[in-house]
Formats: C-alpha cells, structure tokens, sequence
C-alpha cells in the first residue's frame, strides 16, 4: 500500500461556472486557473501522482502549457489514472476535503464523488468527499477562494 496527499487552492473569477469534482455547479463563480480550476481533483491527482512517487501536477501538466489551456480536469485525472495503472498500481481509495464558505456544496457531494469515481475506474463507495468551512478567517473565510486537500491509498502490484 501507498498513501499519497494532495492540496490545491484557486480564487473565485467574477464569470463562468463553477467546475469541482467534475461537475458545474450552478449560481457559483468558476475558479480561476489554467485549466477549468477544479481544485477538487486537482488535490486528488496530487494525491494519486504522490503515492506513486511521480511528482505533482505542475510536473505533468505544466501552467500556461496550450495543450492543457481550459482544459477539463477529469481529462487530467484520467491521464494520471493511465500512468499510475501503467506502473503497476491500482487506486484503494480515495478521501477529499473542500474548505470554503461557498457556495454550499452538501447538495453536490454525492454527484461528485459519482463523476470522480468514473473517471478513477473504482466505485463511488472507494470515493468520499467532505465539505467544511475556514470559519470566515482568511482569503477561504472571506469567499475569495476555495481550498481542497487529498488523499489517495494504492495498492501495489495490481495486474
């Protein structure tokens, strides 16, 4: 077994949609990144890419990279998901915390550990995702940005 974490943090933008876990979430600002700034599973392929030994994101998918420009983070995730499988390993599970004062994301939970659990090729039971708030201190508490930490459990030698 290996225990890999992972943490991502993006300001809200005054336009778009939000993007986190894999899915739009209505009436709530998109986060600001280079991709779609879905920093749920951004945290959650630090996580996987950490337990394997290979890297973090910024390795794999470098910032202003045109090639990952807006890209879909699911995308993302399912290239790290092909990389960790090549290398002998198979995803346990996985456990994620989001840390924001919006918007309120108890509704979404469930949609999100089903879209994160697809692209991860496990059930959604092996997927747990929680929400909390940074109790209005800092750039978190004041809603300016949204905050999610991971981890990820690997098994090895899988076939």
């Amino acid at each position: 077994m290996r225990v890999g974490t992972g943490y991502d943090v993006h300001p809200f933008r005054e336009d778009g949609t939000l993007r986190l876990g894999g899915i739009d979430v209505a009436d709530a600002p998109r986060l600001d990144g280079h991709s779609d700034g879905d920093a749920l599973i951004h945290a959650i392929i630090d996580a996987l890419l950490g337990a394997a030994g290979e890297g973090d994101i910024g390795q794999h998918f470098p910032a202003g990279d045109p090639a990952t420009k807006d890209i879909d983070s699911r995308e993302l995730l399912v290239r790290v998901v092909r990389l960790i499988v090549a290398r002998g390993y198979g995803i346990h599970n996985v456990d994620a915390t989001v840390i924001a004062e919006r918007p309120r994301l108890g509704p979404h939970i469930g949609a999100m550990r089903d879209a994160i659990a697809r692209c991860l090729g496990i059930p959604a039971s092996s997927v747990n995702v929680k929400a909390t708030t940074h109790e209005r201190i800092g750039s978190l508490g004041s809603g300016q940005a949204l905050a999610a930490i991971a981890v990820a459990l690997l098994d090895e030698d899988v076939p």
